[in-house]
């Protein structure tokens, strides 16, 4: 029997269960290393493995033929991740080189929408039927709307998350809980039934919204509108206003600030102001213009 050894989800060795409450109580969720570990299981054992190999994991992490490099990447990082743990109780066990399949994602440029689109999307919660003006799955504790006034939340990684509130959302927040009612642990926004609104129930009342905002706002129709892209264009928001990015990343819950550093590629109007803070005196100011020889070298490429 393959010492790590995982048939789906169900046949879990104590090694394998070690292994990932050990991380879930570190704060990983660990679902999708749940999942990856239990197809390399099953594709080594039916190998006829008994202990972890570089080989068996290189082998599972590229299949099938063609698969996409980021995919077989990650496939690779949980496994070595788990016999990096395994190496420490069974000295047979092989670690996959740090430089084996080591393609990293590339985190994409957010796509911001403009203020048009946003002030369309927040009438539309004006004519659905229902109360929500805003959803959220947070309790009514984590609302303080005194001085200061902020969201808590424990995030990913069992992070507390403060998000600072406007003076608008505190005066609609202050309306609905006097409304609302109720006890400090009650769901700030709930279902009819009077439970905690789901993440799937967040994103099914932003498509009704959008869908009725594109009445007065078509280019929202050819744009994939959630909860997290909005979030980007909230970053941006800021951004624009002149808060750093630092003050950005803590708002945002990004570990590190490099993650936020990529708001500043999505808008040419703060990398026009950058190179215009960057450039010699001496330089002549407005846009470059290429030359045509040079635009017909760049076409040709």
């Amino acid at each position: 029997m393959l010492s790590i050894g995982l048939r789906g989800r169900l046949a879990r060795p104590p090694r394998v269960a070690d292994y990932l409450r050990m991380r879930r109580a570190l704060g990983y969720k660990m679902d999708k290393a749940e999942r990856l570990l239990g197809q390399f299981g099953t594709f080594a054992e039916d190998r006829g493995e008994t202990h972890v190999r570089a080989g068996a994991a290189l082998a599972c992490a590229t299949k099938p033929a063609g698969a996409d490099a980021i995919w077989a990447s990650r496939r690779m990082a949980e496994v070595r991740l788990f016999a990096r743990h395994l190496c420490t109780l069974d000295p047979r066990a092989e670690v996959p080189a740090d430089d084996l399949l080591s393609a990293q994602a590339r985190r994409a440029t957010p796509y911001l929408y403009t203020p048009r689109e946003i002030a369309a999307l927040m009438r539309a919660t004006e004519n659905l039927r229902g109360t929500h003006v805003q959803a959220t799955y947070r309790n009514r504790a984590d609302a303080h709307l005194g001085a200061g006034a902020h969201v808590s939340c424990t995030g990913k990684g069992r992070m507390q998350r403060i998000t600072p509130l406007t003076s608008g959302t505190v005066a609609v927040m202050r309306a609905w809980l006097a409304a609302r009612a109720g006890r400090p642990a009650d769901p700030l926004f709930p279902t009819r039934t009077g439970r905690a609104l789901s993440r799937d129930a967040v994103e099914r009342r932003l498509a009704g919204y959008v869908k009725n905002a594109t009445v007065r706002c078509p280019s929202l129709a050819r744009k994939r509108v959630t909860m997290h892209v909005l979030r980007h264009s909230a970053a941006m928001r800021l951004l624009q206003a002149g808060i750093d990015t630092s003050v950005i990343a803590l708002w945002l819950g990004h570990e590190q600030i490099e993650t936020t550093q990529i708001y500043l590629h999505a808008d040419l109007q703060i990398k026009e102001r950058v190179l215009e803070r960057t450039a010699p005196i001496t330089t002549k100011p407005g846009r470059f213009r290429p030359a045509d020889k040079l635009l017909a070298f760049l076409e040709a490429l």
